[in-house]
């Protein structure tokens, strides 16, 4: 989804090793399945250039129609300008047709495949209907294509604002890509929410559709260990995640401000050798031994600065899923003797396979955190208990994100909790396992309030 010219980056292989290992796309306990979505009535996509009159471009012709339907509104609340549609066209490229026309900014039609893309020298977006759209459509559902289109009509809606390719170049410092790709991604978000406010005219995106649809933006993350600096740097999940719910909560005034003195990304490189080997995951048992002293050192120094007694809890393993407190999943908090019960066998081990070690890492930061709210005399049931916990989960992540020595975060981790949140809610259950933060979409919110806020934004006083 890059918008300069003549450099496209998501080639299809990566889309679809995207979707075959994202947990976001299966059924999974705990979560409802996200609904196929969208359009109450479809837009003719006669204006399409290149079109076969399919559903793909019908789906495409509507999410274009909607967007530029907002921007009309949006622009001028936003600028005080009226806004001017697309006016080099809207292209559909079959990439599996030799014969295919190119559409602007490419040589040759295979040079869209896997992409859709903005060409800001032809004011145009153009995508690739065979191994793209539909891709993200069957392993995302609908509202994954118009979160990819909103975001392309975003970077249109730069240029309008001065954020050309040629001032990107002569102040890469002002506008470096990490940075006008989280704005187009915020820009996104902001059309969603409207869409969820029921004003759009054709779409219509629920919250179950939109935590899967989620699932297309992290695909097109940077691989874990890119630099923030490097000039082509689009953000890790985390990074474009937040700025897509920044602009679903704070709206396009907030989006059109973001510089790189106020947006703070959290993407890294790899530090050293080892972590970069290992693709920034410790093996389970290890991760284990790590974070539980960790997570005790780092509770009990919140616990004790509230004038509190913190009392370790016992960590049990058990070889099936922990009982002693209704269903909070692989990892539970016990109220009864305020211990925690991790279960090694098969569910939490296979999470850490398949996302990456941070899965274990945020399960058990919110089960210590419910732990942290008994020893601070709080509530453990009820929805209060759940996003407190969730939140301490963040706040505790804030901690070893910022460390220099020690236990820390490896490249790569917060991408993993956004993964696992959206996926599952076992880390926003309370203390009996009945209560829970949902969709996924308010989970990783939760859990950024803590991310970016700290223990003061969780509720203890």
């Amino acid at each position: 989804m890059r918008h300069a010219s003549g450099r496209l980056i998501l080639l299809v292989a990566v889309v679809s090793t995207a979707l075959v290992a994202s947990a976001c796309t299966q059924a999974v306990p705990g979560r409802p399945v996200a609904g196929k979505v969208v359009a109450k009535d479809g837009v003719d996509p006669s204006f399409i250039k290149g079109t076969d009159g399919g559903d793909i471009d019908r789906l495409g012709a509507t999410a274009i129609t909607d967007v530029d339907k907002y921007w009309e509104q949006a622009y001028p609340a936003t600028f005080g300008e009226k806004w001017r549609p697309i006016e080099g066209g809207v292209y559909s490229v079959d990439t599996a047709d030799p014969a295919a026309k190119p559409p602007p900014c490419t040589e040759k039609a295979s040079d869209v495949e896997g992409n859709a893309f903005y060409c800001p020298s032809a004011d145009a977006i153009a995508w690739d209907r065979a191994a793209l759209l539909p891709v993200l459509r069957d392993g995302y559902g609908d509202a994954a294509v118009v979160i990819v289109l909103a975001h392309e009509m975003g970077h249109a809606v730069q240029r309008r604002m001065g954020i050309t390719p040629e001032a990107e170049r002569k102040n890469p410092e002002k506008y470096p890509t990490i940075l006008t790709e989280a704005m187009a991604d915020c820009f996104a978000g902001s059309f969603i929410r409207w869409v969820n406010d029921g004003k759009s005219e054709h779409l219509d995106i629920g919250t179950d559709t939109l935590d899967a649809a989620l699932g297309a933006l992290i695909s097109f993350r940077d691989p874990v260990g890119t630099s923030p600096n490097d000039k082509s740097a689009h953000g890790n999940a985390f990074d474009r995640v937040s700025a897509f719910q920044d602009g679903y909560q704070e709206g396009t005034k907030f989006c059109s401000g973001m510089t790189v003195q106020t947006r703070k990304f959290t993407q890294q490189g790899f530090t050293n050798v080892d972590d970069r080997d290992r693709g920034g995951n410790l093996p389970f048992d290890e991760m284990l031994d790590a974070i539980t002293p960790d997570l005790d050192n780092y509770y009990k120094a919140l616990v004790t600065s509230k004038g509190k007694t913190w009392t370790p809890p016992k960590t049990t393993p058990t070889q099936k899923e922990p009982d002693c407190s209704g269903d909070q999943g692989p990892v539970a908090f016990c109220p009864k003797d305020k211990s925690v019960e991790i279960e090694v066998a098969e569910e939490l081990p296979e999470l850490h396979a398949k996302i990456g070690d941070y899965a274990t890492g945020i399960l058990l930061a919110s089960r210590y955190g419910m732990a942290a709210r008994a020893a601070l005399g709080k509530e453990v049931d009820g929805d209060e208990a759940s996003a407190g916990a969730l939140c301490l989960a963040g706040a505790y992540t804030r901690e070893v994100f910022t460390r220099r020595q020690g236990f820390g975060l490896s490249p790569g981790d917060l991408d993993e909790a956004v993964k696992v949140l959206l996926a599952y809610d076992y880390a926003a259950r309370d203390g009996s396992g009945e209560a829970s933060v949902a969709p996924g979409f308010k989970r990783v919110d939760v859990f950024r309030s803590g991310v970016f806020v700290g223990d003061k934004a969780c509720g203890l006083g």
